[in-house]
C-alpha cells in the first residue's frame, strides 16, 4: 500500500527533478580548442619565456618540447595558467579561458 502511495506521488516529483537535473547538465556550451589560435597567442605571451619551439629560454621554465607539466588534466593547466606562478605572470583577465585551453592545444601537439 505504501508503495502504491509513492508511485502516485513521489515518483512523478523525482522524474521531474531528474529530467530539469539532466537538462542542465546538458545544456551547457561545448568548446573545441584550436591549437593553431593557441600557437598564435602561444608566440605573443609565452615564447620569450617559454621558448618558441617549447623548449625554455628562462631558467625554471617548463620544458614544454619535452612534455614536461603536461601530463596534468586541461582544467588543472588552465587554473594555473591564470593564477600564475614564480616568474609567470597570472593571465586572468588578460587571457579568456578559450584562448587559455587554445594554447594548453597548442603546447600537446609540440611534445
Amino acid at each position: 500500500m505504501i508503495h502504491n502511495e509513492l508511485s502516485k506521488t513521489g515518483y512523478p516529483k523525482l522524474r521531474l527533478m531528474l529530467a530539469l537535473l539532466l537538462l542542465a547538465l546538458g545544456s551547457g556550451n561545448s568548446y573545441a580548442a584550436d591549437p593553431a589560435k593557441g600557437g598564435k597567442i602561444y608566440a605573443m605571451q609565452c615564447a620569450s619565456c617559454h621558448g618558441a619551439t617549447g623548449k625554455s629560454v628562462m631558467p625554471g621554465a617548463p620544458n614544454f618540447a619535452s612534455g614536461e607539466r603536461l601530463m596534468q588534466p586541461d582544467a588543472l593547466l588552465l587554473t594555473a595558467i591564470k593564477s600564475g606562478k614564480n616568474a609567470m605572470p597570472a593571465y586572468q583577465g588578460i587571457l579568456s579561458d578559450s584562448d587559455i585551453l587554445d594554447v594548453i592545444a597548442f603546447l600537446r601537439t609540440l611534445h
